[in-house]
């Protein structure tokens, strides 16, 4: 289990996280919603200690972070950036072997290409694993980092926005892929999303965020309502229900009827 207790994280004189209360459920996708600058990315981030909090405390397993060697928080957290910078030119394949460097230290055993294996074909990329990275398409590229996520072989699972510059194909592939993780690998996903829809149609808990505070937390289907998104996101939805799941309509019904 994940906790967050009364964690605060500010950039100078700039506070971004204000007494945060979180804990994340296990073998769930947890979605954090919130407009540009609202914490979910430093939420992330102090979870995972790769910024130290300003006050408060991160428990891991029962654990304070602080107390546990980076190595060690590396096999039971993997996160993927917003953003990946990969200044050389390699395959699929060395690129999720580096999923394992927290195991094998660059020195991969066969216990180590098992896993890069079990990845690559889980992710279903093995006609791919000799191809460059920078020749594949942009969904096929984030198959191949989620596939070294899974070499990691992490109970926990920290994506910041990764269906940015996915079209719909690839976008819904990756939920669905999130969500079989779920139920075939026992995995726990933490997700930044900015498409609220996909986080009603994907995710099993929604945590709002709006100036570095969770304004509410719940299951997918009780969060998404006009009051509590008209407050995250200074701006009024018009919900609807599409079978046991609500979306986010983001024009006002009688635009409809003018046409």
């Amino acid at each position: 289990m994940i906790e967050l207790k009364s964690v605060s994280q500010a950039y100078g004189e700039y506070a971004v996280l204000k007494d945060v209360n979180l804990i994340i459920q296990e073998e769930k996708i947890t979605a954090l919603i919130g407009a540009n600058g609202a914490g979910k990315s430093t939420l992330l981030n102090a979870a995972a200690n790769l910024i130290p909090v300003r006050s408060g405390t991160v428990l891991l397993d029962g654990e304070n972070v602080k107390e546990i060697k980076n190595i060690e928080i590396a096999k039971k957290i993997a996160i993927l950036k917003q953003t990946q910078h990969l200044n050389m030119r390699i395959t699929v394949r060395e690129l999720v072997s580096f999923g394992r460097y927290p195991h094998s230290k660059g020195r991969l055993k066969k216990e180590d290409e098992r896993k890069i294996q079990e990845a690559i074909d889980y992710m279903n990329l093995e006609e791919l694993q000799n191809r460059f990275i920078d020749e594949l398409s942009g969904g096929q590229r984030q198959r191949a980092y989620i596939a070294m996520i899974l070499a990691q072989d992490t109970k926990y699972i920290f994506l910041d926005e990764p269906l940015n510059n996915l079209d719909i194909k690839y976008s819904v592939e990756m939920m669905l892929i999130l969500q079989k993780m779920i139920k075939d690998l026992q995995k726990t996903v933490i997700i930044v999303l900015h498409d609220i829809n996909f986080a009603a149609a994907y995710a099993d808990e929604i945590v709002a965020m709006k100036d570095g505070r969770i304004i509410r937390e719940g299951k997918a289907v009780d969060m998404i309502e006009k009051e509590t998104l008209a407050e995250v996101f200074d701006h009024e939805f018009y919900i609807t229900d599409v079978g046991s799941r609500k979306v986010c309509v983001y024009f006002q019904p009688e635009m409809a009827k003018e046409k």
